[in-house]
């Protein structure tokens, strides 16, 4: 591989993560908690409840949650196992190398489409208190500070979770039991939903898919972990706490003001303060999105122009493109972003698990070529594209149960018939290091 000059820290994008480099569990748990405790969860908490009553909406939450920790510890377990992001896991885990670049670009796309909202969010919330300044240099502000962290990686990332996750949590529950202490809890456990009702199905698909992009891409965190235990402890803590906790202040908050705009949410609640918990909350959440995005990209460059992008260029140049759509008023498409997610992500997950768990076809290739690549990889996978398609397509037709869950569900299912059947197989055998 020729040098090239690097920007900020490449934080190992196409290698395995050094035994020696692996950090406490405390460390990457902290950094799951800040993508969860964010303002993404109230938005979504506001649309559960301003369609929901509170008992419907606390269920709904807890299918969805149950969904995201299924995924997240299974995928979480085999990228700390392998060390390896999940793009570049990806190539012997169903998907093969061109599957892998189809996978690393729907992925970022998705990732600096969340970018885009939550810079959004906290856009609209500075302008409401600065007037003088259009959102849109709000949201270029917001998504290039952050694009600034991001370059320098998992440690710069982890030392502004130290900050900006107690600012957050602080001033947020702050400004919530003010608001909160003006109604009587009963009244906002036992009233209707103040909006169009939502289904308890539909509501679980809105939490599943408002987070499943992070659960599938959780090996680009947990490779930095050191035991598949570590995995479990902080995906316990961090996603039941972080998903239920911030998105059922959501829903008594949706209740309390009877609206699902968070934005009016925060800043009724809180005033001047509330601009200060929108851009903590915001940059703890966008940072993971930019920097999953950035492996992405560097994944699909390499196997598609077999050229080695370096991740912190490959950041900023996404951050200025996710800022962008964030000034162009991306956060009004929220909802039915949400709802595609929903759908098309879980199969992801559910065929890298189905193959490095059932199938291992690539299992052993893939583990016994540690601390290195497998030699060679495979090209296309036929069977996995049909797979995933199909799972998705079928997940959102089918009329009862929860389309994310129904998706993922037939991803393992139609993976692991297909590999009974012998159909799960490398269009041709490719060197890993081709250029």
């Amino acid at each position: 591989m020729s040098e090239q000059k690097t920007v900020g820290a490449d934080d190992f994008a196409l290698e395995r993560v050094p035994i020696a480099k692996r950090q406490h569990w405390v460390k990457v748990a902290v950094q799951r908690f800040g993508q969860l405790s964010a303002l993404s969860q109230f938005l979504l908490g506001a649309a559960l409840g301003f369609g929901m009553t509170f008992g419907d909406a606390m269920l709904a939450i807890l299918f969805g949650t149950i969904i995201l920790e299924v995924v997240a510890v299974m995928t979480g377990i085999l990228g700390q196992r392998e060390g390896l992001s999940t793009s570049v896991l990806a190539r012997w885990t169903g998907f093969g190398k061109y599957g892998s670049a189809l996978i690393s670009l729907v992925i970022s796309l998705s990732l600096i489409g969340w970018f885009g909202i939550q810079s959004g969010v906290a856009a609209d919330g500075l302008a409401s208190f600065v007037p003088g300044v259009p959102p849109w240099v709000w949201a270029m502000v917001i998504g290039l500070g952050v694009t600034v962290i991001v370059i320098y990686g998992f440690e710069s990332m982890a030392w502004t979770a130290y900050i900006t996750i107690p600012a957050f949590l602080g001033l947020a529950g702050w400004s919530v039991w003010v608001e909160l202490q003006k109604h009587k809890f009963g009244d906002l456990i036992t009233q209707p939903a103040p909006g169009p009702e939502l289904t308890i199905a539909a509501g679980a698909t809105l939490v599943a898919g408002g987070f499943i992009v992070g659960m599938v891409i959780t090996p680009d965190m947990t490779r930095f972990n050191r035991s598949a235990g570590d995995v479990v402890k902080q995906t316990v803590v961090s996603v039941t706490v972080g998903e239920i906790g911030v998105a059922l202040v959501g829903v008594l908050l949706a209740h309390a003001l009877k609206t699902n705009d968070i934005i009016s949410i925060v800043t009724s609640t809180s005033g001047f303060i509330g601009s200060i918990i929108i851009v903590a909350g915001t940059i703890k959440m966008n940072d993971w999105n930019l920097y999953g995005a950035s492996l992405g990209v560097v994944n699909f460059v390499d196997c598609v122009f077999g050229k080695s992008l370096n991740r912190g260029k490959a950041t900023l140049l996404i951050g200025l493109a996710g800022s962008l759509l964030a000034a162009a008023g991306i956060l009004g498409y929220f909802t039915s972003f949400l709802v595609i997610l929903g759908v098309a992500f879980p199969p992801i997950a559910g065929i890298m698990v189905a193959e490095y768990y059932i199938v291992k076809t690539w299992r052993k290739q893939l583990s016994e070529s540690a601390p290195n690549l497998p030699e060679t990889q495979p090209g296309w996978v036929p069977a996995t594209l049909i797979v995933w398609v199909a799972s998705a397509v079928l997940g959102a037709i089918i009329p009862f149960g929860i389309a994310s869950l129904n998706s993922l569900m037939l991803s393992i299912l139609l993976y692991v018939i297909a590999g009974k059947l012998g159909l799960v197989r490398g269009t041709r055998e490719l060197a890993t290091q081709e250029v």
